[in-house]
């Protein structure tokens, strides 16, 4: 049998199979096994379930505390005794200290001093041990394990209590759970995570399986969203499909999908899981007021963040940034913060140490922000997030133009979701669009060289109607969204953004704004198949020497782009302006030169008989620019690829030769898919 205190079914358990076996394993190994996580995720039932199974099997009594239901006279070691029907022994146990505390007092007794208390303290002490020693009798005799659940009210209790409990009878088991370990040595820990939404190939996985269970047949892709949004916690599917009595399937999904807080309600046995917001206000109430604080404000970061990041946002007069690595340990150790990487191992690029990685879960960054909001610091928070998203972007900006683009790739890569949340959430004024604009602008590479210009074009045509007022930024941002323009074949907004980036280039006298306007003029014209005019503006751009070589394409990238014009025409002078653009290179790290000045060998010597050298320069040009990105570019790149080859194996040119080598800016082919960037604003385009 099973002494539930509480009497209820046990619910079932959904797609926990390696953790149920992983706790199975610990009962007959260990003396103490605790189960933790994030709130909602399901270690109670888990616990109750593998219990349920383990005494079916080997017989024996299970005894359950809910710490978190409110412990009456007498503490853990009582309400112990009172599951267990051991009822009268608490009461004894629990009548004499508490008979000394309330006896009204002798007339002409003297007051209690300090050997009064001293006897006090005693007779606690052999009232305790008293109910200590009944308890383990009790389990001795009847196989008992111990069932603590939902520790984290009386944490250090239930630890003290354990090991009082295991140093009288050391063959004793007990099952913990917590959102936080207890830190015993004897303690084993089983981290319980959110289900999973999807396995591999797309199956279904038990997340969906949980929601399936309450809606019935629906289709599949409802069901994924919601879960996805839900972030596969079980107490949140469980009071999602609650709605479902007041609102359709696919309502749920679209609420579930939006930015707005899930505070969900329903029925559940316990008041903390009647809604997301009451189980995650149990959390922050145990929380000290500097980790509340910067729980709170760590809820404007959209996903997972280094704990740099985290200080910026974190850091002001009543919360030091020396401080904030503390808070997010203790608040990660708590279950309220997941850590997604670890620390210290090396990226391969450039050997650096990796700092952790940390993600504050959808349903406590929600809480979170109702807090922040109610405390009036939200608008703070927001402003500081966003202009550590400047630096962030404005460093991968300098690392771009450095030894190893693939420093600024990657670091782009990892802080994509802030990125984006900093370019796309409304600014709160002027100067809030500003700093916005300058994201955008720092990110140029991202977009005209990694194959990103949809996304950077929707983006600066946004910021710019927001940021009105004249300025060098503004003038960069003007440039930048016409050189993308050109890119994307949208000639005449090219043409018209270009014109409008001039006047400003001319006003701020601003003479690498107007050597850079040169270049899009020549990328217009090559696209345009005006040779000659390409020629004569890329001429123009080259012949600038950059006073500020961190933000757009060089000369260097000028003489590349006026090899590739000149390679149909004239070998001899195209050749010349390739190595004219390798000789004035600013980084022998440039990928993205590299790539452009081996596609225009490439071409040069396709087109004037040297297939076997353009197999090789062409080759080349494919690795070099994979380093980086750029769909478009290295679909283009393997379609020549391949006509070479077959024109090196066979000794002649293929038939179809001329729309072989239509030039990589007009075609897509069928080259690699864009990496997932910003997704957002891909899915709206």
């Amino acid at each position: 049998m099973t002494a539930w205190a509480d009497r209820r079914p046990l619910p079932g358990v959904v797609g926990r199979a390696v953790e149920h076996e992983q706790v199975s394993g610990l009962l007959g190994s260990t003396p103490l096994a605790t189960l933790t996580g994030a709130a909602g995720v399901g270690k109670s039932v888990l616990a109750r379930a593998v219990l349920e199974e383990h005494t079916a099997r080997h017989g024996g009594t299970v005894i359950r505390v809910g710490c978190w239901d409110g412990l009456a006279e007498g503490g853990l070691t009582d309400a112990l005794l009172r599951a267990a029907g051991q009822a009268d022994t608490a009461r004894r146990s629990s009548a004499r200290p508490l008979a000394r505390r309330t006896a009204p007092p002798c007339v002409g007794t003297p007051s209690p001093g300090r050997a009064d208390r001293s006897d006090t303290a005693a007779g606690c002490a052999s009232a305790g041990g008293a109910a200590l020693a009944a308890l383990t009798a009790h389990c001795r005799r009847h196989r008992v394990t111990v069932l603590l659940d939902d520790c984290d009210p009386v944490l250090a209790e239930c630890a003290q209590l354990v090991r009082r409990l295991l140093r009288a009878d050391p063959a004793l088991h007990i099952v913990a759970t917590a959102r936080g370990r207890l830190g015993l040595a004897e303690e084993r820990v089983v981290e319980i995570a959110p289900l999973p939404v999807t396995l591999s190939e797309g199956i279904a996985g038990p997340a969906v399986e949980l929601l399936a269970a309450r809606t019935g047949a629906a289709a599949p892709e409802l069901l994924v969203a919601v879960c996805q949004a839900l972030e596969g916690s079980p107490l949140a599917i469980a009071l999602a499909a609650h709605q479902l009595d007041r609102m359709s399937l696919p309502q749920l999904a679209a609420q579930v999908g939006t930015d707005g807080a899930l505070f969900h309600s329903g029925p559940a046995a316990t008041a903390r899981h009647t809604s997301l917001h009451a189980a995650q206000a149990a959390g922050y109430a145990l929380c000290s007021p500097t980790d509340r604080r910067v729980w709170a404000r760590l809820s404007v970061l959209p996903d997972d963040f280094d704990p740099w990041l985290a200080g910026c946002v974190c850091t002001s007069s009543d919360v030091p940034s020396a401080a904030v690595d503390g808070a997010l340990e203790r608040l990660r150790t708590a279950s309220v913060v997941e850590r997604v990487r670890d620390g210290g191992g090396a990226r391969e690029e450039t050997g650096a140490a990796l700092p952790p990685r940390y993600r504050l879960p959808r349903a406590a960054r929600d809480f979170g922000r109702t807090q922040l909001r109610e405390a009036g610091e939200e608008s703070a928070a927001l402003r500081r997030f966003r202009q550590a998203c400047a630096a962030l972007a404005a460093e991968a900006q300098i690392a771009w133009q450095g030894p190893n683009q693939q420093v600024a790739v990657r670091l782009v890569e990892d802080e994509q979701a802030n990125l984006d949340a900093a370019l796309t959430r409304p600014p709160q004024d002027a100067e809030d669009a500003l700093g916005a604009l300058e994201i955008a602008v720092s990110l140029w590479f991202h977009w005209a060289a990694c194959g990103f210009r949809r996304e950077g074009r929707a983006h600066l045509d946004r910021l710019l109607l927001l940021s009105r007022d004249d300025t060098a930024l503004r003038a960069r941002a003007l440039w930048l969204a016409g050189y993308l323009a050109a890119q994307e074949h949208s000639l005449a907004t090219a043409e018209a953004l270009l014109d409008e980036a001039w006047t400003a280039a001319v006003m701020h006298a601003d003479c690498d704004g107007l050597a850079r306007i040169a270049h899009a003029h020549g990328v217009l014209a090559l696209y345009r198949g005006n040779t000659s005019e390409a020629v004569a503006c890329l001429e123009e751009a080259a012949r600038h020497h950059s006073r500020d070589p961190w933000f757009g394409p060089g000369p260097a990238h000028s003489w590349a782009l006026r090899a590739i014009a000149l390679a149909p025409l004239d070998a001899e002078r195209a050749r010349a302006a390739a190595d004219r653009a390798w000789e004035t290179r600013h980084s022998d790290g440039d990928f993205w030169l590299y790539s452009t000045i081996l596609y225009a060998r490439a071409l040069t010597e396709s087109t004037h008989g040297k297939p076997a050298a353009a197999l090789r320069a062409c080759h080349k040009a494919l690795v070099a620019k994979k380093v980086i990105g750029d769909p478009l570019f290295i679909a283009g790149v393997r379609n020549m690829l391949t006509g070479l080859r077959r024109t090196v194996r066979s000794g002649t040119p293929p038939p179809d030769r001329d729309e072989e080598e239509v030039p990589w800016w007009l075609r897509a082919g069928s080259g690699v898919r864009a990496r997932p960037f910003f997704s957002r604003l891909r899915a709206r385009s």
